[in-house]
């Protein structure tokens, strides 16, 4: 993915980053919980609570804000005989994160897992395994070596910073 340039600044400063930004949004250790465990199916919060055995405030406060940010819903519903619950079902926006989420799965799998994933996706259409992988626009896998960052002219580089240069040998 990279080509022996000798880069000293990140293409995009973290301020006008969407990966940054995305990270900010998402990124702590209780989100990502939370989220994995709504990938699953999860929408209740007494079911995120004693899942994760997350402290109710905290849960409380990153639902809220997972709200705010329309990754996920807040929906009420009653179940016969009992008072009105909420629920946080994932909105469009929070399942597009399946994708990330499986590319992560995928790395854990790799180089953290012990024998077979415990985890798995395949089609619906034909019950054939599935992996995350990138794929140019028509379609054909790419390879890591094959991938090549492209920026903006007008963000990189940034004004005042060096151009990269390649690396002897």
């Amino acid at each position: 993915m990279t080509d022996s340039l000798l880069v000293r600044r990140s293409p995009v400063k973290p301020c006008d980053c969407n990966l940054a930004r995305s990270f900010e949004l998402i990124g702590d250790r209780w989100t990502l919980l939370i989220l994995r465990s709504a990938m699953y199916g999860v929408r209740r919060f007494d079911d995120f609570q004693a899942e994760l055995d997350v402290p109710r405030s905290v849960l409380s406060a990153r639902l809220a804000a997972l709200v705010d940010a329309g990754i996920m819903e807040k929906r009420e519903y009653r179940e016969e005989g009992q008072r009105a619950r909420v629920e946080y079902p994932l909105t469009e926006m929070g399942g597009e994160l399946g994708l990330p989420f499986f590319a992560m799965t995928a790395w854990g799998d790799k180089w953290l897992g012990e024998g077979e994933p415990h985890f798995g996706l395949q089609s619906r259409a034909n019950g054939q395994k599935l992996k995350v992988m990138l794929v140019d626009e028509r379609g054909k896998p790419v390879k890591p070596r094959d991938i090549q960052y492209v920026v903006d002219k007008k963000v990189w580089p940034p004004e005042g910073a060096d151009k990269p240069r390649r690396q002897p040998g």
